[in-house]
């Protein structure tokens, strides 16, 4: 049985890109669940103006999971006009797929980490955790934090938690490096843009054959 986290974004994208998101996230299950794994949205992030979702997490269970994501991973494109801005020239919008690997294998022992286990809190009656499955990462250097206690299971907080952190820091080193950073993104936009890995048309968000 193998288990892997994935997210869904629109990076720096527009409204559309968020609404391309919450298309696609759909399409996404639907396949892995025709294929037998289990799969389950762990955390969604409200897209532009409230319209989509700028990013969704999922984790995803099963035999083969390495191969179905595989399958998806990279840069997707969507052909449609824009749901939004009537008469408006862009048609082409890009989000992507990506996984957060080797999150189980972190070291606890890294001295740039602290992990806490603690009680779940919160509402939710008999479905909050009774055990300390609850998880909360600490990255020292900056003193960011993350916490996942939405999982029954430790070993998947301990998961989601790293890849919250692991987002948070991405954010700050953004913040922190802007100009650079939007020289890189932008390297990087035009060289995945001209790659997808999938591509859908219009509204109906339907697979275009061959992509």
């Amino acid at each position: 049985m193998e288990s892997q986290l994935i997210q869904i974004t629109s990076g720096r994208g527009p409204a559309e890109c968020c609404y391309a998101v919450s298309r696609l996230a759909p399409l996404l299950q639907r396949e892995a669940e025709k294929r037998g794994l289990k799969i389950a949205i762990l955390e969604k992030i409200t897209g532009v103006d409230n319209k989509g979702y700028k990013s969704i997490m999922l984790s995803i269970e099963g035999t083969d999971v390495s191969d179905f994501i595989s399958a998806w991973q990279g840069s997707i494109q969507w052909i449609s006009e824009s749901p939004f801005r009537k008469g408006y020239n862009r048609k082409n919008w890009f989000l992507g797929i990506s996984r957060f690997d080797q999150l189980e294998t972190m070291s606890l022992n890294n001295q740039d980490y602290k992990v806490e286990l603690m009680r779940a809190s919160g509402p939710g009656g008999q479905h909050v955790n009774k055990t300390e499955s609850a998880v909360r990462i600490t990255h020292l250097p900056t003193g960011i934090s993350a916490i996942a206690q939405e999982q029954r299971s430790q070993r998947m907080n301990r998961q989601l938690a790293f890849a919250r952190l692991q987002i948070k820091l991405d954010e700050q080193k953004e913040a922190s490096k802007a100009l650079l950073q939007q020289s890189c993104w932008d390297k990087h936009n035009q060289l995945q843009r001209g790659n997808p890995v999938r591509v859908y048309i219009g509204k109906e968000f339907r697979l275009k054959p061959g992509a």
